[in-house]
């Protein structure tokens, strides 16, 4: 008994050690505006999103001792951040941050100007700046791509960077007895190979929470034959708030035995991508909804899963099917959703239509009149038939091209090729490849012109391409100029309508001036810096800006400071 005591002991000491690790970033209750692993366009969230109180300039503090390895300024992706290695062989990170403690505000500004760019991203050794654990390293903010105030924060192994749970250490900070929320079920054969009522289009059916409890079952009419995968829509809650959270762990039983488990434990940011074969990615790029596939394809390499026949499931039999799936968070809350598919001998659809067969594991390529597009080995998650459709018109450059009938990810890139109709611009760089919706909007995707056409890389399939050009530069206005001197901050308001901004740079008096910007806004800001602006004189600031077919403009302005 005495043994068994120490056994327990042992292990709830283990449990506390590794939750009181680490301290909080914030001062303030943990409130989670997004969870480790959500389901985001093109990449798993590799973090926690730290509610702020829905404002900014929150005290963010380093989790431990260690250093400053590493600070990150853009105005997109994680805005102002910084990286804490730590002696645990782990690093911390903080992002969309407002700005940074005192003592590295210089520091950053010196190699902005050294470097001559608002876009830093500084690697710093262990002895330059160490920190203690609860030292003040920043202010939260909302920068870069951000939605609303918070503090996005990671935990990373620091040899590899791959991304852990870092609810894993915060655990008892934080409240949850809310399980899983089921939301949908996909049915999918798999084309050639399998069907479902007769179609071998997948099958969505929603499911609904009932007043009294429990959820709406899916149809009783659904009828499948042959080699089929399933898929589940469905989100995570916690107590408190009206967020919404990815799910953890997904577990799928067929006749009681399991043949699909998922468990998202770690984000690596070379694979992230990949998330794009686990989710239902046509249906995402419709409707902006993330079904998740409960079966592997083969160009699949998230180390996410464990499947027998890759989750796969053959349906040979003319009987009922039954299948439950398991839907848990890292608390353990799990909802249980069982429902049955019947099997039902059917003809089979095969493949027609094809404008070029493509395997996952070949190099593709597929070549028309005035159209060629390569799909190198190692970029479909699965084979593909693939389907091109050109339309002639007098709007475009080019002819117009739908570049597949259903939205398909690749892991890297396909290059794609448009030759154009009418080729009259003397300037050859103002031609370029734009994205046009349903609705007609386009979208700059830009390109190389060679020998009268057009080459661009892809990193998507389904989108409809034609070739246009942008002749117009960008438009720079002033911001309240009579104000700046008073206010000590010049605003410049830039836009462009086409290709979008490609560069910018300011100087006064020749020298450089560090404007900057989050990709929120079209306001590039420079404060006065009476280290760098001499007082008492006049003084000459030119703004000029290049969009990405090279069109420049230039703002000139004298001022008395």
């Amino acid at each position: 008994m005495k043994r068994i005591f120490i056994f327990l002991f042992l292990i709830y000491t283990t449990v506390l050690s590794a939750q009181d690790k680490y301290r909080s970033p914030l001062d303030i209750p943990i409130v989670l505006s997004a969870n480790f692993g959500e389901l985001r366009p093109n990449h798993f969230h590799s973090g926690i999103d730290l509610k702020t109180q829905a404002v900014i300039n929150k005290p963010v503090y380093s989790i431990a001792d260690g250093y400053i390895s590493r600070i990150s300024v853009s105005p997109s992706g994680y805005g102002l951040a910084i990286y804490v290695n730590h002696p645990s062989g782990q690093t911390s990170v903080y992002g969309h941050l407002n700005s940074y403690a005192p003592r590295f505000v210089e520091y950053i500004k010196e190699k902005q100007y050294e470097k001559e760019s608002y876009r830093v991203d500084l690697s710093l050794d262990a002895a330059q700046f160490p920190v203690k654990r609860g030292e003040l390293i920043a202010y939260s903010g909302n920068t870069g791509s951000s939605g609303g105030p918070h503090v996005h924060f990671e935990i990373r192994n620091t040899a590899d960077q791959v991304a852990l749970d870092p609810l894993e250490y915060y655990k008892t900070q934080v409240a949850d007895g809310v399980a899983p929320q089921m939301k949908g079920i996909g049915i999918y054969p798999v084309r050639g190979a399998g069907v479902v009522n007769g179609s071998s289009s997948p099958m969505r059916e929603p499911v609904t929470v009932l007043k009294k409890g429990g959820y709406s079952a899916i149809k009783d009419t659904i009828k499948v034959w042959g080699r089929i995968g399933l898929g589940v829509y469905a989100n995570d809650r916690m107590p408190g708030t009206t967020n919404i959270y990815g799910v953890k762990k997904v577990r799928l039983f067929c006749d009681n035995k399991e043949i699909f488990a998922s468990d998202i434990v770690s984000v690596d940011f070379d694979k992230t991508r990949m998330i794009n074969s686990l989710i239902d990615f046509d249906f995402w790029s419709e409707k902006k909804a993330f079904y998740q596939k409960s079966f592997i394809e083969p160009g699949n390499g998230l180390p996410i899963y464990k499947a027998v026949n890759n989750g796969y499931i053959d349906i040979d039999q003319e009987k009922t099917y039954a299948f439950r799936y398991e839907l848990e968070d890292i608390y353990g809350n799990k909802t249980t959703y069982s429902f049955s598919l019947t099997g039902k001998k059917q003809e089979i659809p095969q493949l027609d239509g094809c404008s070029e067969k493509m395997a996952w594991d070949e190099d593709n390529h597929y070549a028309a009149d005035l159209f060629s597009i390569t799909i190198p080995k190692g970029n479909l998650y699965d084979d593909l038939c693939f389907v091109m459709n050109r339309t002639q018109t007098p709007s475009y450059l080019s002819s117009i091209y739908k570049v597949n009938d259903t939205y398909v990810p690749l892991h890297g890139s396909a290059t794609m090729t448009i030759k154009l109709t009418r080729d009259s611009l003397p300037n050859k760089s103002q031609y370029g490849i734009v994205r046009i919706n349903k609705n007609g909007k386009e979208s700059w995707v830009g390109g190389t012109y060679d020998n009268g056409a057009v080459t661009v890389k892809l990193r998507e399939l389904g989108h409809t391409y034609a070739v246009s050009s942008d002749t117009k530069a960008p438009v720079i206005t002033p911001v309240l100029p009579a104000k700046w001197v008073a206010q000590k901050e010049i605003k410049i308001r830039l836009v462009d309508d086409k290709s979008g901004i490609a560069s910018y740079r300011g100087t006064i008096d020749g020298g450089f001036a560090l404007f900057e910007n989050d990709m929120k806004s079209p306001v590039y800001s420079y404060k006065f810096d009476p280290s760098r602006l001499k007082k008492g004189q006049k003084h000459k600031l030119v703004f000029t800006a290049k969009d990405g077919c090279g069109n420049e403009s230039s703002y000139e302005y004298e001022f008395s400071y």
